[in-house]
């Protein structure tokens, strides 16, 4: 039980690698707060859990209000008594094509969902895990803007490496706090999203080939990686861009 006595907050909880997440994490001990935008998907995952013998409860919201991020780290502290643990998972590829093309509008809600919500995350899970005295910080970003440049991606580029840049700045910032926070940055995964994108076999067997493994990963091996970060099993591991992308980045083959 890595996560016994922990509280945690999961967004994008309601597929793929975030809903995987949830499901791991309770079964480690963890009482969690899931967060999506899709209610009823949100209700089966805590049914799930609670039938397994897991502690978790739903709230719907978008992540990119404010008052949604708040109201995550109110609900954890008052129903569970506290904060350990974020897995800020939630996230879109948004509006792909040639840059010139991309409206300011396309741009801003991918920047927004991606990387401002962090910021709004941060602003508000950062507090109360300096109660506890201690914690472990997750933001999902991408080998796709760091350390591979994917054409007509560019909003989705910045924003998963801007979610990097913040990611060792507020490591510095909140080190001294014992509160560490490191980015997981995941290759292809075979989630509902990632099918937006590879969405006919050819396609699929394009991306698989990218990777020195030469296929995609499975939601639950990131997970994994995530509860790496989230234990002490990674008690001297913060500030790092954790790539666990099958080879991507390195491949070139």
């Amino acid at each position: 039980m890595e996560l016994r006595n922990k509280i945690a907050i999961i967004t994008g909880a309601s597929s793929g690698i975030g809903y995987a997440a949830a499901r791991l994490f309770a079964k480690e001990g963890a009482k969690v707060v899931v967060a999506a935008r899709r209610e009823a998907e949100l209700n089966e995952l805590v049914k799930e859990i609670t039938d397994e013998g897991g502690d978790a409860i739903a709230v719907a919201g978008n992540v990119t209000d404010e008052p949604f991020a708040k109201s995550l780290v109110d609900v954890a502290t008052r129903e569970f008594g506290g904060l350990h643990i974020t897995f800020n998972n939630a996230g879109i590829i948004g509006t792909m094509g040639a840059t010139p093309g991309i409206l300011f509008s396309q741009w801003d809600e991918t920047l927004t969902t991606n990387l401002t919500s962090a910021f709004f995350a941060a602003k508000y899970q950062i507090p109360a895990m300096m109660k506890n005295g201690s914690g472990s910080m997750i933001f999902t970003s991408s080998f796709v803007g760091y350390t591979v440049g994917m054409p007509g991606m560019a909003a989705y580029g910045a924003s998963k490496a801007g979610l990097v840049g913040l990611t060792r700045s507020l490591a510095a910032e909140f080190g001294g706090n014992n509160i560490r926070i490191n980015a997981l940055l995941p290759g292809g995964t075979d989630t509902p999203m990632a099918k937006t994108f590879a969405d006919t076999p050819e396609t699929v067997e394009f991306v698989k080939g990218l990777h020195a493994l030469k296929r995609m990963a499975q939601p639950e091996e990131i997970a994994q990686s995530a509860l790496f970060l989230a234990s002490d099993r990674s008690s001297f591991t913060t500030g790092t861009a954790f790539l666990v992308d099958g080879g991507v980045s390195m491949n070139r083959t």
